[in-house]
């Protein structure tokens, strides 16, 4: 009998091992990032030199968007607000430990969250956090945020991807450390280099399937686009669609096209001339075919955006037609005292692949309005420092953001990266009230009304919300396809 015992306890225990060996993370996931920030990229989530492929995958959020874009739980379990929704109470997951083992509550809430108000920090989410007054520890997990109006929507904005929980009092280091709750766990951080993830066995999740990730320093998107298709790299996110044809029908990648409130624009500097006058802004983004850069730089795979940076799903969208219109550009730029017309020099680089694609487009859909524009070049790795919001004109990218948060971070007075330099106070109104309205028919027309100034007077020309072109390694299962910020990392497994 005590054999058999002993039999039937070494066959469990092999059964045992064997499973845990199946279902052990394996494997390693190796993704780009185009070193944006140069030597400033860090992995301090509110810093605008965020490395955001690796934050996405360290820290998590108190809210997040689910696979269907619905604002769901993460670290925080439920919230509710008081009656004129001044107030927010969040109750918070318990059993949460940072990558440090120590324990996740709500100092550290308090601490994330305060610290991106910080003007010492000059974070570009600060904006985004300017109701906030104060956050109240109610007990070791339960937060209450003060906000200085009423504000129906506040948990939506707290799914900002930058809006990252890290450890109380760990803000001069986290730049470099990365700690965070999430799926991986900071090996080696080396902006210039490769940076190593490795799988967090404990997290609240379950552990990730993979066993490591490697995010490698590749500045330009052609380099990006070899490194693909040799292996280096298992998944590019920004591949060209006129490079579509090279991966479709290779049994060697997985191509998928996936809409996303994500935009790519060109930015007047509305306080240098000519650009200070609205009538020449408005003349400028008339003379363009927004549909034939779409159907030439994105092969038909993008959303028409009339200069609104509003996702085209999010519910505050105003959905307007802007067709192109030569005759009214010309008389909007008589009027202006150019009968003439202008000139301007686009400057353009390869740190987003399309935009030298776009800059040739609008060079000769403006010559019809008697627009002259020099499409320049400039260099990728100091392309955010020494170009963007520098220039006359520039070409820009975004994220999905919330309609509140971009219409705020990017066009408000006094935000820090109000990128064209524009000025209203009627739309700074109007964020106002749509911040203040708590019926959601009247918050919502304020908010469109906001887009409608936009679309009269903005600095920045949005000609569409781009679908996203994802090509990965045939080895690469389980990735969701989504936008970037709603990927379950822990889910997606390598061969």
């Amino acid at each position: 009998m005590k054999k058999l015992f002993k039999l039937v306890s070494i066959s469990l225990l092999s059964f045992l091992v064997l499973f845990s060996f199946a279902n052990a993370s394996s494997g390693t996931f190796k993704l780009s990032h185009d070193l944006g920030f140069g030597k400033d990229t860090n992995l301090d989530a509110i810093t605008k030199g965020r490395l955001f492929q690796v934050v996405i995958m360290t820290q998590n959020r108190l809210v997040r968007k689910n696979l269907e874009g619905v604002t769901s739980p993460e670290l925080a379990t439920d919230w509710s607000g008081n009656a004129d929704a001044t107030e927010w109470t969040f109750n918070l997951r318990k059993g949460i430990k940072f990558h440090d083992g120590s324990d996740f509550d709500a100092e550290d809430v308090k601490y994330s969250l305060m610290r991106v108000k910080d003007p010492d920090i000059g974070s570009p989410a600060k904006k985004s956090m300017s109701s906030v007054t104060d956050i109240e520890i109610v007990d070791s997990h339960t937060v209450k945020m003060k906000l200085n109006t009423s504000f129906a929507d506040f948990p939506l904005l707290l799914t900002d991807y930058r809006l990252r929980m890290i450890p109380s009092g760990s803000g001069d280091t986290i730049g470099q450390t990365g700690i965070g709750t999430g799926p991986f766990i900071v090996e080696k951080f080396d902006a210039e280099g490769t940076t190593i993830l490795k799988a967090n066995p404990d997290y609240w999740e379950g552990a990730p399937k993979i066993a490591e990730v490697h995010v490698i320093a590749i500045p330009d998107g052609e380099a990006r686009v070899q490194a693909l298709l040799t292996g280096q790299i298992d998944m590019n996110r920004y591949v060209k669609f006129n490079q579509k044809k090279i991966f479709d029908g290779n049994p060697q990648f997985n191509v998928s096209v996936i809409p996303t409130g994500n935009w790519r624009g060109m930015v007047m500097r509305t306080d240098t001339a000519p650009f200070d006058n609205p009538k020449v802004r408005k003349a400028v983004r008339l003379a363009v075919d927004r549909q034939e850069l779409v159907d030439l730089v994105m092969d038909g795979a993008a959303t028409v955006s009339c200069d609104t940076p509003v996702a085209p799903s999010d519910q505050y969208r105003l959905d307007m037609k802007c067709p192109q219109n030569i005759s009214k550009a010309k008389n909007l730029l008589r009027e202006a005292g150019y009968p003439n017309g202008i000139e301007m020099v686009i400057h353009v680089s390869t740190k987003e692949p399309t935009w030298p694609t776009i800059g040739e487009v609008l060079q000769q859909q403006f010559a019809k309005a008697g627009i002259k524009a020099e499409v320049k070049m400039t260099p990728s790795k100091s392309y955010w420092k020494e170009t963007w919001m520098k220039k006359a004109v520039s070409m820009t990218r975004w994220n999905e953001r919330p309609a509140d948060s971009i219409l705020h971070e990017a066009y408000h007075s006094g935000a820090k990266w109000n990128e064209s330099f524009y000025k209203s106070s009627s739309f700074d109104k109007n964020l106002a009230d749509a911040r203040g309205q708590l019926d959601f028919n009247k918050r919502k027309a304020a908010y469109q009304n906001a887009q409608k100034t936009l679309w009269e007077e903005a600095g920045t020309m949005i000609p569409y919300h781009v679908s996203r072109l994802v090509v990965t390694s045939s080895r690469v299962k389980n990735l969701d396809e989504v936008e970037f910020f709603s990927i379950r990392w822990h889910t997606l497994s390598v061969d």
